[in-house]
């Protein structure tokens, strides 16, 4: 079996928390959709996303590049959360695990990027 970009932990945490944006935002107000929702969902996409494309370069230098974008992304995607959670859209439980789960998927692209550049 060859290795592909589901092997990356990293990439595993990222994922299970954009099934986890898409959950969430399923109840957020309507008014959102085109607002807080769709930011939201694109930005923990966007981690996921730039692992993968990163993973496809052709260097290490290239892919840590990438990594530091999916970290760019990650931060996004914590500050919608913290609105969404200020808004009520997202109860305190909901938002701290949510939390805890990018605070995971950060340590884990930083450890990747040192370990890339190193």
């Amino acid at each position: 079996m060859s290795y592909t970009f589901k092997d990356i932990k990293a990439w595993q945490k990222a994922h299970g928390l954009v099934l986890e944006v898409y959950k969430i935002t399923k109840v957020f107000p309507n008014y959102e959709q085109y607002g807080l929702t769709s930011q939201l969902r694109r930005a923990a996409a966007s981690v996921a996303t730039n692992i993968v494309e990163g993973y496809k370069r052709r260097s290490d230098k290239d892919f840590a590049h990438f990594l530091n974008m999916a970290e760019a992304s990650l931060e996004e995607t914590k500050y919608q959360l913290l609105l969404a959670h200020d808004l009520k859209y997202l109860s305190k439980n909901d938002y701290e695990q949510l939390i805890k789960a990018t605070d995971e998927i950060g340590r884990m692209l930083t450890g990747f990027q040192k370990k890339l550049t190193a």
